[in-house]
């Protein structure tokens, strides 16, 4: 008989706000680290994303027409009547459909583990699914994988968040040139058509960063006297530094690997990411969310006739 270990597997703590808590190198009590993907967010141009939101909000309110009975009710002006409306609209968002993509590609990574694996993908595993794995190990058969979705954090920015892949490969990068060593992958089950600075700066920021071993410091969120316990404990910086590990010398910080296998299409392919442009995009992330918290870009206006050495020199009517 086989056992089968339904303990679930241990996850980076997080915050209210999502943000994994991380016992600094340093030592002293659980950090919160920006996640990366939303550090480098800033330098994305959201107005496709922004349309297409909009677009599903009408889908699904359309889909279900009761809907707007709701939204009559509520003024937009008023703060709570604010959350009711954006929460109708993240429902209506889901009515339409638009999470299925997502919920499919987590599907997808999945299968894509059992595939890095050598493993035979779950039985009753549906026949489109088979074929775009079938893609997917065809696009990948020149890489060896050494790590899957690892967390790393980038002290020099405050990030952390985990890849996909670590991949090995020799032959040809994108100008042709020889290259052996370790790469960043990532693996994208939508459309790579847009976002591309977005994904060169994701994959720069993770190839300079540091492995994190967050199971060294285990917690259960849930039990929250236990979890308010653990965010006040003081780590001792030898056994916090432990908790650390360099990525291998020969992991590339020039070149990343996004796997493209867009859902349900059967057809996988590979795109080099230029990292030295997506790290420089990641020090203008930088800059701009320092810019976002200085204070005085706008000041109250005065008036000559409230200040008293002017009210002096005007004629007395």
């Amino acid at each position: 008989m086989r056992i089968v270990d339904l303990t679930p597997a241990p996850v980076v703590p997080r915050d209210g706000w999502d943000r994994p808590l991380v016992i600094p190198k340093q030592g002293g009590k659980p950090v919160p680290l920006t996640r990366t993907t939303t550090f480098i967010d800033c330098i994305e141009d959201k107005s496709a994303l922004g349309d297409w939101h909009k677009r599903m909000t009408l889908v699904g309110a359309a889909k279900r027409p009761s809907m707007l009975d709701v939204v009559k009710q509520l003024n937009p002006d008023d703060q709570g009547d604010k959350r009711k409306l954006n929460t109708l609209a993240d429902q209506a968002i889901d009515i339409a459909g638009a999470n299925t993509k997502r919920e499919k590609g987590t599907y997808l990574h999945t299968l894509s583990e059992y595939v890095d694996r050598g493993e035979p993908l779950p039985a009753g595993t549906a026949a489109l699914d088979l074929r775009d794995m079938t893609a997917y190990m065809g696009a990948t058969v020149d890489f060896e994988v050494k790590a899957v979705e690892r967390f790393v954090v980038v002290p020099e920015l405050g990030t952390g968040g985990t890849f996909d892949r670590l991949l090995e490969y020799a032959g040809p990068d994108p100008e042709g040139k020889h290259v052996e060593g370790r790469f960043i992958g990532d693996l994208k089950t939508g459309s790579v058509r847009y976002g591309a600075l977005k994904m060169a700066s994701q994959l720069a920021v993770y190839s300079r960063g540091e492995f994190y071993d967050y199971t060294r410091f285990p917690v259960d969120p849930a039990d929250r006297k236990a979890f308010a316990a653990w965010k006040k404990r003081e780590v001792p910086a030898e056994e916090a530094a432990q908790a650390y590990t360099s990525l291998p010398g020969d992991v590339s910080q020039k070149w990343g690997i996004i796997i493209n296998l867009p859902a349900g299409s059967g057809d996988c392919t590979l795109h080099w990411v230029d990292l030295e442009i997506g790290w420089a995009a990641a020090k203008l992330a930088r800059e701009i969310r320092v810019m976002r918290s200085v204070k005085g870009a706008m000041r109250p206006w005065v008036s000559g006739l409230t200040d008293p050495k002017v009210a002096q020199l005007r004629p007395a009517c």
